[in-house]
Order: structure tokens, then C-alpha cells, then sequence
């Protein structure tokens, strides 16, 4: 089969095609021919360097999530049979391999895809798509009437995010660049700030979520617009500092990492079938350009997903 491979790591230029054997499901596994890889930031951050920190060796092939058809089943699997269209997050924060034209996983790991919608949308949601789901249901409980400050309102996770948010019925704050803000006003953000210009601290106040998925010093800077009994999430990591910081306030926070869920999936991609979630695909590349999609979504020129088709 071909498959994008990186020998070592570094810039995008690393990220070779190659012939590799197909792999073969165990018992518990199924193999899915893949249509679409959606193209995430763990993608490029491990192809620059373990991550996280003693993750694994090269050769590797990138990529988590996968839009598809069954190809075949383990004897131990029951959800999917060969022909089965499916979506989901292979076996995230462990290896995945989706930048492949097959790719091994458990069946728990995916939901059916939507007739409606086709394999590029599909492998568009499910890293980004369950991030934003799993840290407003499962971790931060958003409500209707609160107000959500989205950090990176415009990329893959925050696109959806806002959308998310208002679906829940919150207020929904968005920091972006400017030349973003059409784009994310038409998510349906009721605020937009543009964090080059602007400091959201001073803009901002009496917020109930936050949720950043920039890290750096925006813990620290998010801290003073939470009001009382608010909650920080973070995707993109806090230091010891900013969770000492957080606990001398009384502040709930956390640093939150996606994991598969297929029962979440089949939700959103029920969302998306009836038009009340769209994930925004930006560019599509081949297989082959992998590293052209590498080096686009580390500028960030860009806003929503990358997908490669396959």
C-alpha cells in the first residue's frame, strides 16, 4: 500500500511516500481502506519531535483520524461488516498511522459515516470534533446562557468549538486574527477579538469557560475573565505556575486530552448530516502532498481543516 512515512524527525520535508506492507487486523481489529486523513496539529508537532516526550521512534507514519470503508473484520468484531462506511480517531494518543491508503483499528474507535456526508468531511471531524465535544459535555459542562471564550476560534478544534458552544446555547467569544473574523462571525461567535491587536484580558470579563488551545502564557493571561466558579480548560497544556495560580484563585481547571469515544462521533456526525455542524475544510490535498499540507497548517494560514484524500 502507499503511505506518507517520515525516517526522521523534522520539517515537513521528511514526509516521504512509500510502499509499505498492508497491515492485517488481529482478532479484535478491523482494516479499513481509507478515503480521507484529516490533518491535525499532533501530526506535525510529532513529525518535528517526540511528542509527547518518549512517544516513539521513526519510522512512522502520521496521522489519527480516517474516513473510510471496512475492508475486513476480526473474528471478534460484531459493530462493522466489509463495505461499511466509517469515521473516526484511531487509537489516539497512541500510534495511529492514518496517512495511508489502509489502516488498522477497533471498531469502538468508529461510527458509521453519514450518507450525506462525504469521506473528506468526515475525516474532518473526528480529532477536532471530539475535543470541543468532550471538554463542553464531559469536563466543563456548558450551559445555556454562559458565556465560552474559544482561543484559536478560526483552526481545526476551534471552528467547531464555536459552533459547539452555541449549540449549547452559550455566549460565545472568539479570539482570531482579523483577516479571520467574517469566518468566524458566520460560525455564529456573538464576539470576536483580534488577539494581534487587542488584549483579550482587558476586552473580556465574567466568563464562565474558557477553553484554550493556544497554551503559552494564555492560561496565565486567561486567569482574570473568569468570574467566580469558572473553569479553564486546556488543550494545549498549562505550566505548574498557571495551575498554582488557578488553585490560589479557586478556579477549576485542567489540562484535557481527546480519546476515542464512538458514541460522541455518531453524534456529531449526526449534527453535521442535518446541517447544524459544519466542518470547514479549508484545503484538500492528495496523499502525495502531505508535506504541503505539513507546512500550511504550521503557518496557519488557513482556517478550519486540512484533509488529505486518498
Amino acid at each position: 500500500m502507499q503511505a506518507i512515512v517520515y525516517r526522521s524527525f523534522g520539517e515537513p520535508d521528511v514526509l516521504e511516500l512509500a510502499e509499505l506492507p498492508r497491515p492485517e487486523p488481529q482478532a479484535h481489529e478491523m482494516l479499513i481502506r481509507v478515503r480521507a486523513a484529516g490533518v491535525n496539529p499532533p501530526d506535525w508537532k510529532l513529525r518535528r519531535t517526540p511528542y509527547p516526550p518518549d512517544y516513539t521512534e521513526p519510522p512512522l507514519v502520521p496521522g489519527w483520524d480516517v474516513s473510510g470503508v471496512v475492508e475486513e473484520v476480526g473474528v471478534y468484531v460484531g459493530r462493522f461488516k466489509p463495505g461499511d462506511e466509517v469515521f473516526g480517531m484511531v487509537n489516539f494518543p497512541l500510534y495511529g498511522g492514518a496517512y495511508a491508503e489502509y489502516v488498522v483499528a477497533r471498531p469502538r474507535q468508529f461510527a458509521r459515516k453519514p450518507a450525506g456526508v462525504d469521506h473528506v468531511r468526515a475525516a474532518a471531524l473526528p480529532m477536532p470534533g471530539l475535543t470541543a465535544w468532550q471538554a463542553f459535555s464531559d469536563v466543563a459542562g456548558v450551559a445555556p446562557g454562559q458565556r465560552v471564550l474559544v482561543h484559536a476560534a478560526a483552526g481545526g478544534v476551534g471552528h467547531l468549538a464555536v459552533q459547539l458552544a452555541k449549540l449549547r446555547g452559550a455566549y460565545v467569544i472568539g479570539t482570531a486574527r482579523a483577516a479571520k473574523h467574517d469566518f468566524v462571525r458566520g460560525l455564529g461567535a456573538d464576539e470576536v477579538i483580534d488577539y494581534t491587536g487587542v488584549d483579550f484580558a482587558a476586552a473580556v470579563s465574567g466568563v464562565d469557560v474558557v477553553f484554550d488551545l493556544v497554551g503559552k502564557d494564555y492560561p496565565a493571561r486567561s486567569l482574570p475573565v473568569l468570574r467566580d466558579g469558572g473553569a479553564f480548560i486546556g488543550a494545549a497544556g498549562m505550566s505548574d505556575a498557571d495551575v498554582a495560580a488557578y488553585e490560589r484563585a479557586g478556579l477549576r481547571h485542567g489540562v484535557f486530552v481527546v480519546e476515542p469515544d464512538h458514541a460522541a462521533l455518531a453524534e456529531l456526525g449526526a449534527l453535521v448530516a442535518d446541517g447544524r455542524l459544519n466542518p470547514h475544510v479549508d484545503r484538500v490535498f492528495p496523499l502525495a502532498g502531505a508535506a504541503k499540507a505539513h507546512t500550511l497548517i504550521e503557518s496557519g494560514d488557513f482556517v478550519g481543516k486540512l484533509v488529505l484524500e486518498i
